[in-house]
């Protein structure tokens, strides 16, 4: 009996470990019919989803989804249901297996109560009919199928699994709403055509997302060709304007600059988003192993030649808007500058305009002081004087005329004197 062993772990080291096997590939039976749906969840919670795919497994007495789950798969007797939800998007998968007659004849919708399908959310991104079949069961030849099911389009294709499948597609939406793809299994496992099937859906799936970001960069790039002419404008204003005129044109780039940031901040996300899902989709489509087939387009050939110049496009006006950001903020940086420059002379003036008062009030101030110290002198001389005439009145043999006379020098030495201490008092409390 091995020993009970308790491991102190980290605490979501089992949930980082489940997320592992999220989300796994549903095996896939020949023949059969696949139904995909992929919605935009924006206006969607995961309550609602969760609700929804609760009235649908009710309806065919089955278990519903846990509080908490975001991805979802039962059996619900003649298909198979699939609810997946994703950052942007949610999908559900419908599956059956066995002979169905006809490809693209009907679906595997057909089985759902018709007041449920109502209920599905109005953002639909893609919906795809795949149908599954064995080499045995393909009706007309392989070169006619385009003209048999996918109403003489061209088609996008190529052996799938380095030989082991066959997938064909047209990327169009047909007439009843739904795009439409076929697999013929060669020599697939239950497993790998339904690994194949995934794959297919996601390269749509995240090829329609990635187009998301296009409709964005040209809505957006009459906003750049304006901005660009004004800071045109704004830059070669700069180099003949005024002092008076500067901040007029500080403040057009101020609200140019917050004009740009603002579409940067609305499309910034969205352009990213495009080009991580333009990588998956090319993951996806390496993933699909694929050998040509004569005449037919492959589908990383597709994802090049259609989806590539879409992202290129998207890249190019995020380029341009961060390159836009960074003339408009150097344009303001150096009007600033200039600005800056403007007044600090004029602080300048004014700091020696001060320092001229500052050294006219100190000679208006020793000019008063003077003022004071004989004013101050003449009071206190003629205090010394009455005294004097009171003291010869009571007998005291003094001249006092004599006594005045010698009494000015002395107090206005005394008074210049504490005057003098009084304001180098003052100065060091400063």
């Amino acid at each position: 009996m091995a020993p009970d062993i308790r491991l102190n772990e980290y605490p979501q080291r089992r949930l980082l470990n489940d997320e592992a096997h999220a989300r796994p590939f549903e095996p896939a039976t020949t023949p059969g019919q696949v139904s995909y749906i992929a919605y935009l969840n924006r206006n969607v919670s995961a309550e609602q989803e969760r609700w929804l795919v609760g009235e649908l497994c009710a309806w065919f007495g089955a278990a519903a989804p846990e509080a908490g789950q975001v991805h979802f798969s039962v059996d619900l007797g003649p298909l198979r249901f699939k609810w997946a939800r994703h950052t942007e998007f949610s999908s559900f998968t419908f599956s059956r297996y066995g002979a169905t007659g006809e490809p693209f004849a009907d679906s595997a919708l057909s089985l759902l109560p018709a007041d449920w399908l109502a209920q599905l959310p109005g953002n639909v991104l893609l919906a795809t009919h795949a149908v599954l079949l064995a080499d045995a069961d393909l009706p007309v030849p392989l070169e006619e199928i385009g003209a048999r099911y996918f109403g003489g389009h061209d088609l996008i294709g190529a052996q799938i699994g380095e030989g082991s499948g066959t997938a064909c597609t047209d990327f169009r939406i047909h007439a009843d709403g739904f795009a439409r793809c076929l697999v013929i299994d060669h020599s697939m496992g239950r497993r790998q055509a339904g690994r194949m099937l995934q794959r297919l859906f996601e390269i749509d799936t995240y090829r329609m997302l990635a187009f998301l970001a296009l409709p964005v960069a040209k809505s957006i790039s009459p906003e750049l060709n304006d901005a660009d002419r004004e800071l045109a404008e704004l830059t070669t204003a700069m180099s003949s304007a005024r002092q008076d005129d500067e901040p007029a044109l500080l403040d057009r780039l101020t609200k140019l600059a917050a004009r740009i940031e603002s579409a940067l901040s609305l499309t910034d996300y969205r352009f990213s988003a495009a080009h991580a899902y333009y990588e998956l989709v090319r993951r996806r489509v390496g993933e699909l192993r694929e050998l040509r087939i004569q005449g037919v387009q492959p589908f990383h050939e597709f994802v090049e030649r259609r989806l590539g110049p879409a992202m290129e496009t998207c890249e190019s006006v995020a380029r341009r808007q961060r390159v836009l950001a960074a003339r408009v903020a150097r344009a303001s940086s150096l009007l600033r500058t200039r600005v800056d420059i403007t007044h600090e002379k004029q602080n300048q003036a004014l700091l020696e305009s001060m320092d001229k008062r500052a050294h006219l009030q100190l000679r208006l101030q020793e000019t008063v002081e003077g003022l004071s110290v004989a004013a101050i002198t003449y009071y206190t001389v003629g205090l010394v004087g009455y005294a004097a005439k009171g003291l010869k009145t009571l007998g005291v043999h003094v001249n006092p005329e004599l006594v005045t006379g010698i009494a000015i020098p002395v107090v206005a030495l005394l008074v210049a004197l504490g005057l003098r201490r009084m304001r180098k008092a003052l100065m060091h409390e400063g």
